[in-house]
């Protein structure tokens, strides 16, 4: 079995654009997790009345796609080409080899359950 996970953490507003982007290409399942986090720019100074603070942890999407290696690296080329602004905190993806897998409702395995 050559499956892969691709795990992308994007900007929210980009999270359209990858869905839309992702579709094209044929990936009908995604996961998508409302998350908070930091990389590089970790974080910003922000002025709320009169007062500076900081906010460290900015807000992100995490997807997550379980797809089969032959189109994995088009759909990380596709997510990587939707999400990017050029700015700092575009995020960031990561891809990794899925052991087995199982789909409840039908007991169907590996390949089968994607």
């Amino acid at each position: 079995m050559f499956v892969k996970k691709i795990e992308a953490i994007i900007k929210p507003f980009k999270l359209d654009e990858v869905k839309e982007a992702l579709h094209e290409i044929g990936v009908s399942g995604i996961t998508v997790t409302e998350a908070r986090g930091f990389g590089r720019q970790k974080g910003h100074t922000e002025l709320y009345r009169g007062a500076e603070y900081v906010v460290d942890f900015l807000p992100k999407v995490k997807l997550e796609v379980i797809v089969n290696d032959e189109i994995a690296e088009r759909v990380v080329e596709a997510i990587a080409a939707a999400a990017q602004t050029g700015r700092i905190g575009d995020g960031k993806i990561f891809v990794t080899a899925i052991e087995s897998a199982l789909r409840i409702r039908t007991g169907e395995k590996d390949n089968d359950a994607i």
